[in-house]
Parts: structure tokens; sequence; C-alpha cells
């Protein structure tokens, strides 16, 4: 079983771009399928802001935004056991190197993001 999961994937978006798609809540449901529907609780957003998101099966999970850098950042869920970080590395051009880091401080991670995940993340962004 697994305690964390790390996947990254080479976007051609900047930077800023990317962490503005990926902060928008209305944006979450155009690449992670299990999630149906996002709000957050102020925007833009800030450290501490408040994010909600829907899965498939009706439940609500709460997040806050723990750590927010100009190359990426972090939530961590209302229990404070599962944690996500984004970080987001340029590399030549318009490349990114894209990371999801998402581990929890004790038990296993109960649906870790898959690579698919992130290729939908970047046929999203590339096409616009």
């Amino acid at each position: 079983m697994m305690k964390d999961m790390r996947l990254s994937i080479q976007i051609e978006k900047p930077v800023s771009e990317i962490i503005s798609f990926v902060l928008n809540p209305k944006n979450t449901p155009l690449w992670i399928d299990s999630i149906v529907k996002e709000e957050t609780n102020e925007w833009p957003v800030k450290l501490g802001s408040i994010y909600r998101n829907q899965s498939q099966n009706g439940d609500w999970n709460e997040y806050t935004l723990a750590e927010l850098k100009d190359n990426g950042f972090t939530m961590v869920q209302k229990d404070g056991n599962y944690h996500v970080q984004y970080t987001l590395t340029p590399l030549s051009g318009n490349s990114t190197d894209f990371e999801y880091y998402e581990w929890v401080e004790s038990g296993e991670l109960e649906n870790p993001f898959t690579i698919e995940i992130l290729e939908k993340l970047k046929k999203v962004l590339e096409v616009k």
C-alpha cells in the first residue's frame, strides 16, 4: 500500500498559466473525472482559502490552501491527514515540468492520482 504518490508530466504552457488554471475551481472537473463540482470561499484565492469539491458519489471534501508560491501550492484536507502539493518548474521556452505529490500522515492513500489524470490536464491546457 502507499502513503505517498509522486507524478510528473511536461506541459507546453508557462508556469503562470498552469497555476491560474489549476487554482480555478471551475476548471477542476475538466481534468479530474472523479470531481463533479468544486468551489472556493473567495476569488482570487489566497493563503488559507477553503476549497470544497464534490465527488461523483455526492461526497463533499474540504481543503485549505496551506501554501501558495509563484511556482506552486499545497492543499491540506480538513482533517489534516491528506496533503497535496503542486510544484511547477519552467523548462525551455513555454515548457513546464508539472509535479503532483500527494501524501497522508497516517493510513494509506485511498484514491491515488494516476498519470492519466495528469495527461488529461496536459491535453486540456495545451488545446487552449
